[in-house]
């Protein structure tokens, strides 16, 4: 049977719009999805942070956020993204030094002077030196360190703590690890792990006595709601790392790595100088809410956690020299 002009009109418009949806599938097809999973709430400052690095590389990569620990939980990210399961994550530098002993130099307290100390050496040579170890062992390209404020310690009842003397006996809550758990000891405490999104009924039913976090974290997770006072003890420049599967990374082309690294670069400038900015109105914010906020005797802790870690095996895996080179930028 002839094919008239109305039947072939249908089927050339039937065509294009095959022709069309196929190359709209295409066009779907060359953006790769990247998962990315954190434990900080979507409240947290870092999650602006994780959105801003999405925007900016929008023309070459989709992504799916994930926070609260709802993809993967605390210290489960790096393992997942090594078998494949996860694109991209902000993990702790802990995580990074139970796989490979030398990174737990930078997981000590008292080593990072600030945030600018720590940016300082993560753009210096040492800083290369440490990345690419990260990168050759466990298969992960490291972005940058994104600083989320300085650690200090929090407790639920009105004991005044101004020696690491001062802490024994007190039931500290640290995350899973052995790094994580050696900060705590550090501290004169005896740590107790426990994941982050169980810090707050932990206070509030009385299983733990304290917490370490910087002051962002506790306002976000609205721990002053069930502490009473925060001892400023200043013993860590809290960082994760911001990393990229390697197998992601090498897949970009030249281009796309630099825009990629420069997206990055400019999301960790943006939310480092929030974290400062938040810092410093925090302190007035908790002292407002009935919290008791001092600083205790700082060197006294700061002698005891440095003693601690030298004298410990943790610090034989320390590259040697390191040490010298971070506190001589």
């Amino acid at each position: 049977m002839p094919i008239t002009a109305q039947c072939r009109g249908i089927l050339a418009a039937s065509a294009m719009m095959i022709a069309a949806t196929t190359a709209t599938v295409a066009v779907a097809q060359d953006n790769p999805t990247l998962r990315f999973s954190a434990v900080f709430s979507e409240q947290d400052i870092r999650a602006e942070m994780m959105q801003r690095f999405e925007d900016a590389i929008a023309d070459d990569f989709d992504m799916e956020l994930h926070y609260g620990g709802t993809l993967f939980s605390q210290g489960s990210e790096l393992v997942a993204i090594q078998r494949g399961n996860l694109e991209m994550s902000n993990v702790a530098p802990q995580d990074v030094a139970n796989q490979i002993p030398a990174w737990s130099i930078l997981t000590s307290a008292y080593l990072f002077r600030d945030a600018e100390h720590l940016v300082a050496f993560f753009n210096s040579e040492a800083g290369e030196e440490m990345k690419a170890m990260a990168e050759e062992q466990l298969g992960v390209h490291i972005l940058g360190p994104t600083f989320f404020g300085t650690r200090h310690v929090g407790l639920v009842n009105d004991r005044r703590i101004e020696t690491p003397e001062d802490m024994s006996g007190v039931r500290l809550r640290m995350p899973p690890g052995e790094s994580w758990q050696f900060l705590g000891r550090a501290l004169g405490a005896n740590p107790t792990a426990m994941a982050y999104a169980e810090v707050y009924t932990g206070l509030q039913t009385g299983a733990i006595d304290g917490q370490d976090n910087p002051l962002p974290n506790v306002q976000n997770m609205r721990f002053y709601e069930v502490m009473d006072q925060i001892a400023l003890t200043s013993h860590l420049v809290a960082f994760d790392l911001l990393m990229v599967s390697s197998s992601v990374w090498n897949d970009m082309t030249p281009e796309q790595q630099q825009e990629f690294q420069a997206a990055a670069d400019e999301a960790i400038a943006w939310s480092t100088a929030e974290h400062q900015r938040n810092e410093q109105e925090l302190a007035d914010f908790f002292r407002e809410q009935g919290l008791d906020l001092y600083t205790p005797d700082v060197d006294a802790f700061r002698e005891y956690a440095q003693q601690l870690y030298l004298e410990s095996s943790i610090s034989d895996a320390w590259p040697e020299g390191m040490l010298e080179r971070i506190n001589n930028l």
